[in-house]
């Protein structure tokens, strides 16, 4: 018997010109299968923190055509999409089995099908740490911090 689960998510509207808003975003409620289709490469996810980034309102924008792009802009009246920590509900994917925590690109919504991509998608290994943490301190803006440290301290030490 195939579960059929409640699928809330957040909807992008539409680009925006001046500043981001609530107004901006609609929550849809759809459902969603707990199995996926036999002979699937993707892995079905239940998203447990998702992470809300600066850069974000950058993708919120229309693309101007003119200029290349920095981010991906999201697509309206889609659901918003971004980085995430999730537990692998079923996965026809070899790298990925029941259960596995991750933590990569995923939509904003309860549960999400990816298609797990390298250096894209990757196992969390250390559960000793919050999970949520993946999303900050341990994820993007962590790294972030920690890359742009250690240029500092480098370009210190050549001077």
């Amino acid at each position: 018997m195939i579960s059929v689960v409640s699928n809330k998510q957040v909807i992008f509207r539409d680009y925006v010109s001046g500043f981001f808003s609530e107004s901006d975003l609609l929550i849809n409620s759809t459902t969603s299968s707990l199995k996926l289709p036999v002979g699937s490469m993707k892995a079905l996810v239940k998203n447990l923190s998702l992470s809300c980034d600066p850069y974000m309102c950058n993708r919120t924008r229309k693309p101007d055509p003119s200029s290349p792009p920095t981010a991906l802009s999201f697509t309206s009246v889609q659901p918003m999409s971004g980085f995430g920590v999730s537990k692998v509900m079923d996965s026809g994917h070899p790298a990925y089995k029941e259960g596995d925590l991750l933590w990569g690109a995923v939509g904003w919504e309860e549960y999400s099908a990816i298609t797990p991509i390298p250096n894209l998608h990757f196992k969390i290994h250390q559960t000793d740490v919050p999970l949520s943490h993946y999303t900050g301190l341990l994820g993007m803006p962590g790294m972030t911090y920690y890359i742009v440290k250690q240029l500092v301290v480098v370009s210190r030490d050549l001077d």
